[in-house]
């Protein structure tokens, strides 16, 4: 993950060292949440001039938490004068977005800040929010039972309870498919370079704006994976999905891997090598198969080569009448695979990852989870790519935790949605993926025909 931050950040500053935006270069440390939170529903935000804003990430100063993790892609929102008290939660992972001051400053605005907490970690979540409302209590006297907070996903419901509880507030549940439309509708619509596509020799490549960016296809990729199709603003229907996603590679991968968090399987995935265990093109016809535009790299077989040398063990170790060479590089020494649970807790308690020896170079972890990462994030993008064929949607958007602005799934995904397209589509990303239903919660208390494009307005008739 730190070298896709790497990466990404060159391609944002480059971007913004000819921009006419301007730049906040100050730390992202959002000290106060300078809120009244009398009415909530009441208040405005002035989106004129935001945009996001690219530096270090940093805890923001005067809360503390232990398992939260600060985004480094606050939108700071210049021109906005007026409150905004409540704070949103939505999705598997338990995502915050809140609004505070720009701290030790005199110049207006305040920016929408953007905090996630594993759902294992919902106690740590709670405090961090209790931090909060103590916080604007202190600073503006308001009355504790006024806080609002708005909360859409699985976690709305499953946590309900203990936030109402911990908090003393009143929690307004709000629907996961149309918060995740109103917050894409306002990527898309309200904030500058925040869409853009990926490919290998331009990692961060802005999209321009459109006049109408309607019908489009929102591949939302959690635990499972839904695919909305989007006709106006409000206006959608689930036209399909798959239960292959993120929950998928999370367990899969909790199996198979020493790893601990979802971080921490891509960050095996970053440095795996997918080859030593899937079966390529290359391995079939020994080179590419131009006839029907195939590289050798090209995946035929996930997995494949595993069960290859499987079998090719198992031949040995017959061949020799059934003894065990004790050599680990001989191909008559046993497999590890298959793995047990109890196995893999073990791997995980000693923190160190699972090397697996097969006839041949040994392969570990880190080449397994890349191999699932691309198995998984290829199935998405044919099922995505067929569903904007049958429903005629040139522009299909990817949003969701899964890709958590990862270079391998990005590129998997673009490749696969230019490939089965054969380049007239694009795979369109978001810098905010993540946080698509907590935002569009934090909209639904918004009035009618705020900002500069209406992105969160009432459908009208």
């Amino acid at each position: 993950m730190a070298t896709d931050a790497r990466q990404l950040d060159v391609a944002r500053n480059a971007h913004n060292a000819t921009s006419n935006q301007p730049r906040i270069h100050t730390r992202t440390n959002t000290a106060e949440i300078n809120s009244t939170i009398n009415h909530p529903g009441s208040v405005k935000i002035n989106v004129q001039g935001a945009f996001i804003v690219d530096q270090e990430s940093m805890t923001p100063n005067g809360y503390s938490t232990n398992s939260g993790t600060h985004e480094t892609k606050d939108i700071r929102l210049p021109n906005h004068t007026a409150v905004v008290s409540h704070i949103a939660i939505g999705g598997s992972l338990a995502k915050l977005v809140y609004f505070s001051r720009e701290p030790h400053s005199r110049e207006p605005g305040g920016r929408l800040n953007f905090i996630n907490f594993e759902t294992d970690c919902i106690d740590d979540c709670v405090d961090f929010m209790i931090q909060l409302k103590i916080k604007q209590q202190r600073l503006n006297g308001s009355k504790p039972d006024k806080l609002c907070v708005m909360a859409t996903g699985g976690g709305a419901y499953k946590y309900y309870d203990k936030i109402k509880e911990a908090l003393e507030v009143d929690v307004i549940r709000e629907d996961e498919m149309e918060c995740l439309i109103i917050g894409l509708d306002f990527f898309i619509t309200e904030i500058p370079h925040e869409v853009f596509t990926y490919s290998e020799t331009d990692p961060m490549h802005f999209a321009e704006a459109r006049p109408d960016i309607y019908p489009y296809l929102l591949v939302n990729i959690g635990s499972g994976v839904s695919m909305i199709k989007v006709s106006g603003p409000r206006e959608y229907q689930r036209v399909g999905g798959t239960s292959l996603g993120g929950g998928t590679l999370w367990g899969l991968l909790s199996l198979l891997t020493g790893a601990r968090t979802f971080d921490e399987m891509l960050g095996l995935a970053e440095r795996g090598d997918n080859a030593k265990v899937d079966m390529l093109v290359g391995d079939i016809y020994g080179a590419d198969y131009g006839k029907i535009g195939l590289k050798s790299s090209t995946i035929a077989s996930s997995f494949g080569k595993v069960f290859k040398m499987e079998r090719e063990a198992e031949r040995a170790a017959e061949n020799s009448g059934g003894q065990i060479d004790e050599d680990k590089n001989s191909p008559c020494y046993p497999r590890l695979l298959p793995l047990s649970v109890a196995g893999a807790k073990a791997e995980r308690q000693a923190a160190q990852p699972l090397q697996y020896n097969v006839s041949g170079p040994a392969f570990e972890g880190a080449d397994v989870s890349r191999s699932l990462l691309y198995a998984i994030s290829n199935n998405i993008g044919q099922i995505a790519y067929l569903q904007s064929e049958k429903h005629k949607l040139a522009h299909i958007y990817f949003g969701g935790s899964f890709i958590r602005g990862h270079r391998q799934t990005m590129n998997t995904l673009s490749y696969a949605i230019k490939f089965w397209s054969n380049g007239e589509k694009k795979a369109y990303f978001l810098r905010h993926e993540g946080y698509l239903g907590a935002v569009g919660a934090f909209l639904k208390r918004q009035p009618r025909n705020w900002g500069r494009r209406n992105s969160a307005s009432e459908p009208s008739g």
